[in-house]
């Protein structure tokens, strides 16, 4: 199962910088989404914790 593990994520990581040296502006707004995604998540916990603690 290892072996299986290891095998993907080189793939993941193969495709990644395959991805990143062919397509450079398409990588960059994909991680400029995901951060997006990520800020907007963290934004939504902050308000949820707010409203939760505030009544």
């Amino acid at each position: 199962m290892k072996l299986v593990k290891r095998i993907i994520i080189g793939l993941v990581i193969a495709f990644a910088v395959f991805y990143l040296v062919t397509r450079p502006q398409d990588a960059a707004n994909a991680v400029q989404g995901a951060a997006g995604a990520v800020w907007g998540a963290g934004v939504a916990v902050t308000q949820f914790f707010g409203a939760l603690v505030g009544g």
